[in-house]
């Protein structure tokens, strides 16, 4: 996608969405999923105890080992005789303590979303399952009670006229937003960028359709902002935001950067909305911005505002990354890795890693599917957003954290990456929402 530099007057700015790529079953089940993941994690974590069949783990002076054998008591009993033999047990199994959807993906297998999704596993990802299990335990599934709003193209939230609801959204997953682009009720999306961003933060999980949503139990109130070149005004975005806070969402994403060019004396009407934000205790993530510069573009570049880069698979910073020292954290964006010297993460020469597969619509607002092609900071950024929604749900900042609280604890729980601490490339580091959200980690 091509990003437009176009200036209607010092008020009336372009924004573009941070994407590089397109820009054209059953339903999933609402706070019924929620339960169903938290009774099939505590099903599993009650089930009895297995072992390897024929094995018996033998422990003696010289340490332990792994013995074959025919019949486990009978060798057990025989074993354990020996004088310098210490223990002898089943070789147990254990199982992650995550949890894993058994949602297919494309690979029409259950579980199958891990072969495309890797920005959710703990490798070079966000370490979903492990995210999930903590918010099962709190009795928080998925982030439930949360609202999110999504500043974007609009959302596919429900069935009217041309447009069709994603089938990997329930009804039940959207409070009412508004469309700012065309004055009315009614954010359908009309490009596909907003829809994608919305599905990474909560889509369907756990129902066997498409692939997975870091905080699949939150509510997202759609916003549209930006229209079906993915283009929005200062004065949209600025009334959007507003919007939001002062209905009640607790994160509000932005997918979208303004031209390296503008100042903050140029969009003083959004970055006053994002003070309004902040004074009512929202929290504001947005993306830092595609075109490989050495500042972070604006509105992200507030200092009201959590700032998101992109990393890709192989776990570097990517080649079209805003950073800088207004950078605050990186999140999964995917695309080509950035030519770091010394980062041992960066192969520029060697072919890219995967792009952010979540499902929106590819040739119109009626066909759903899972499309390659999207990458960019403004895939990065509803990472943080999800993240940021988990942690409160979670209850560990207490019931109302303010937003200074939530990002400290993403920052400071971040997979560090380049030098030691905060650095232009990646700032805090890689957002883990597995150790954001984890109670035995101690708040500081």
């Amino acid at each position: 996608m091509s990003f437009r530099s176009r200036l209607l007057s010092a008020t009336l700015l372009l924004a573009t969405v941070l994407a590089i790529g397109p820009v054209a079953g059953a339903s999933a089940g609402g706070s019924g999923e929620a339960r169903a993941v938290a009774a099939a994690m505590k099903a599993r974590a009650a089930a009895p105890a297995r072992s390897r069949a024929n094995e018996v783990v033998v422990s003696d002076a010289r340490g332990s080992r792994v013995v074959r054998v025919r019949d486990v008591a009978k060798a057990s009993r025989a074993i354990a005789k020996r004088s310098d033999v210490t223990s002898v047990t089943p070789n147990y199994i254990a199982h992650v303590s995550g949890w894993v959807p058994p949602d297919p993906g494309n690979a029409s297998a259950p579980g199958g979303w891990q072969s495309l999704q890797w920005n959710f596993l703990p490798e070079t990802g966000v370490n979903a399952p492990e995210a999930w299990a903590n918010l099962a335990r709190a009795g928080r599934p998925g982030g439930k009670g949360v609202i999110v709003a999504v500043l974007d193209t609009g959302v596919a939230y429900a069935n009217r006229g041309r447009f069709l609801r994603s089938p990997d959204f329930s009804p039940s997953r959207f409070v009412k937003g508004w469309d700012f682009a065309n004055n009315d009720p009614y954010p359908n999306d009309d490009n596909g960028h907003g829809t994608h961003v919305a599905s990474t933060i909560a889509e369907g999980t756990g129902n066997t359709i498409g692939l997975t949503g870091l905080a699949y139990g939150v509510k997202i109130m759609p916003v549209k902002v930006l229209d079906a070149e993915g283009e929005g005004d200062s004065g949209r975005i600025a009334a959007g935001i507003r919007y939001a806070a002062d209905h009640g969402a607790q994160v509000i994403n932005l997918s979208f950067e303004f031209p390296s060019d503008i100042t903050r004396s140029q969009i003083p009407n959004i970055l006053n909305a994002i003070r309004h934000a902040r004074r009512k205790g929202t929290l504001v993530v947005g993306a830092s911005g595609n075109a490989a510069a050495a500042a972070v573009a604006y509105p992200a570049r507030s200092s009201d505002v959590l700032s998101v880069g992109a990393t890709t698979q192989h776990g570097c910073q990517a080649d079209y990354s805003n950073e800088g020292a207004d950078l605050d954290i990186v999140a999964p964006g995917g695309g080509v890795d950035a030519a770091l010297e010394g980062d041992p993460f960066c192969r520029p020469l060697e072919p890219p890693g995967l792009d952010i597969f979540q499902m929106t619509f590819t040739s119109s607002p009626r066909r759903f599917g899972l499309p390659d092609g999207y990458i960019g900071t403004s895939m990065a950024a509803p990472h943080a957003s999800a993240t940021a929604a988990l942690v409160i749900a979670s209850g560990i900042l207490g019931p109302k954290p303010t937003p200074n609280a939530i990002e400290r604890r993403m920052e400071l729980t971040a997979q560090d990456l380049g030098p030691a601490g905060k650095d232009p490339h990646y700032g805090w580091g890689r957002i883990n929402a597995a150790n954001a959200t984890n109670p035995a980690i101690p708040v500081t």
